[in-house]
């Protein structure tokens, strides 16, 4: 077990410059899909009761989704999506964050989205503050949460691949048979696992297999 350690002192804003909040979504059928924020604000603060909190807030319009614009669109209006006319920012208030010697840090909180809060469990590392080249000091976070968007009332499951293929993306669903990752290849490092060879075929052929659209041309 790691010892408590207190390494903050008074308040610190997230430099507008440099924050990065970012979103990895796993979507059965689809994989993973990345995206991030621009708009974000961020601030450690003392507590009353002694040690620091998070607060933070994320404007829903900053999403980096930009092309294509339909699924833009979707995403960041649609009621089964981010839904931001109603709900225009993700907002997240944490308890007491709780560092360790070895620089590990833990937090509960609360993360607001479409209008529901769910409580959600952080853990991360931190870099203690130190002072910058301007005179003022300088600290950094790194953490991350897994949460079920669907107890935020996301709900858009069954028409995600659908809004994709409209705004011409190309949908694949893959399977690779992956066991013993070197038994699949010999000492020359030739893909010998008939298994894996024949998956990747099949995905290569999908992926240069012409769209409708291009069929038509």
């Amino acid at each position: 077990m790691t010892t408590a350690v207190q390494p903050f002192t008074g308040a610190f804003t997230a430099d507008p410059d440099h924050p990065s909040f970012q979103a990895e979504l796993r979507h059965t059928g689809v994989g993973s899909f990345r995206t991030g924020f621009e708009d974000v604000e961020a601030r450690i603060e003392p507590t009353p009761h002694g040690g620091h909190r998070l607060v933070g807030r994320a404007r829903v319009d900053s999403i980096t989704i930009k092309r294509p614009p339909e699924l833009r669109a979707h995403v960041v209006e649609g009621e089964d999506f981010f839904d931001a006319p109603n709900h225009p920012e993700l907002v997240f208030a944490s308890e007491r964050l709780a560092f360790g010697e070895d620089g590990s840090v833990a937090l509960e909180g609360t993360l607001s989205m479409r209008g529901v809060e769910r409580p959600v469990s952080i853990t991360g590392t931190y870099h203690e503050p130190m002072e910058d080249i301007y005179g003022g000091r300088r600290a950094a976070l790194d953490l991350t949460a897994t949460i079920d968007r669907r107890d935020w009332g996301f709900t858009f499951q069954a028409d995600l691949r659908k809004v994709l293929t409209t705004a011409g993306a190309r949908v694949l669903d893959a399977e690779l048979p992956l066991g013993d990752a070197p038994a699949a290849f010999d000492e020359d490092l030739r893909l010998v696992d008939a298994g894996v060879a024949s998956a990747l075929v099949a995905i290569l052929d999908d992926l240069l297999a012409p769209t409708s659209e291009s069929a038509h041309r």
